[in-house]
Formats: structure tokens, C-alpha cells, sequence
């Protein structure tokens, strides 16, 4: 089994060419970028944890921390697994050991709720992860590349090309 990383969200923006959103995972202790593209609700939801918003009405992620509360649970921490054609899977673990499958976006949404970790397995790094440099210029990282993935790194450098840097700052 891969080691896991400790990774944050260094935030969430429009992917300019699709018009779909995409989360940006940062390695804490390095220069690996995770992008993971969802769907609009989830990433509303993100970002609404992230700012501190508070809509008039639960969101779905929410509801579901209210009852992990409710039942005396807690979120000890996320975990992205797998990526399997560009889909990620992730798993939440419970202060009692219990761990639950979840897509990625919906784990995100949780964390960014309740602060708890965000780990990467290395293995999902090394596949899909991306290196920005110091100079913020988008790096492969060693070694070949599926097709899929050299498809994802160039939407990724074209989403890159349009967007601030100041974007990405938490």
C-alpha cells in the first residue's frame, strides 16, 4: 500500500476552456499540485466552507456533519486513493475507526468543513500530480506518462495560463 500525503486545498477556480470547476490540492512538504475537476454543487460547497459562508439553509455536506455530530462522531481525516480514467475515489475515517467511500469532492467539501487532514496515497501523486516550480512555471514530473494524464497536465497548463496567482492563495 502507497504512503499517504499531507496535502491542503490551495483553492478552487473555473477551468476557462471547459467551464467546469477544478480543486487544486497542494503538497504541504512539496511542489506537487493535485487538480481534481467536480461538479458545481460540490465545489459551491467547498468554497463556501473555505469562506466561512453560511447559506440560509444546510447544504447536503452539512446535514451529513450534523449527523456524524449528532451520533458522537468526528472526522479524524480524507484520504484520496485511487485515481482510476481521471476519477478520484477517497475515503473518510471516523474518530472510531469506521471508514467510508466517497467520491473525492464530496471528502474535500467534508474536510474543508471540518479542518481535519487531507491525505493523498504517493502512488495517486505520482500519477496525476503536477509540479509548479518557484517561478510558478508547470513542470511533468519524471518519467512517462499515460495519455491521459499528458491530456490532463496540458488542460491543466492552459487553466494555469488563465488564472492569477493570487488565485491560488488560501
Amino acid at each position: 500500500m502507497s504512503p499517504n500525503v499531507r496535502m491542503e486545498i490551495a483553492g478552487v477556480r473555473m477551468d476557462v476552456p471547459t467551464g467546469q470547476p477544478v480543486v487544486v490540492l497542494r503538497e504541504l512538504q512539496g511542489a506537487r499540485r493535485l487538480p481534481i475537476w467536480m461538479g458545481t454543487n460540490e465545489a459551491t460547497s467547498i468554497v463556501f466552507a473555505l469562506q466561512g459562508i453560511e447559506p440560509p439553509r444546510p447544504l447536503t455536506h452539512d446535514l451529513l456533519l450534523s449527523v456524524v455530530d449528532q451520533l458522537g462522531r468526528s472526522v479524524r481525516d480524507v484520504v484520496v486513493h485511487t485515481v482510476e480514467n481521471t476519477v478520484f475515489h477517497a475515503a473518510i475515517s471516523f474518530d472510531d475507526g469506521t471508514v467510508v467511500d466517497a467520491r473525492a469532492s464530496d471528502a474535500l467539501a467534508i474536510a474543508a468543513r471540518t479542518s481535519c487532514p487531507i491525505l493523498c496515497a504517493a502512488a495517486v501523486l505520482d500519477e496525476a500530480g503536477l509540479v509548479l516550480s518557484p517561478d510558478g512555471e508547470l513542470r511533468e514530473q519524471a518519467g512517462d506518462q499515460p495519455q491521459e494524464a499528458e491530456a490532463q497536465v496540458r488542460e491543466f497548463r492552459d487553466f494555469l495560463d488563465h488564472v492569477d496567482p493570487d488565485d491560488f492563495q488560501s
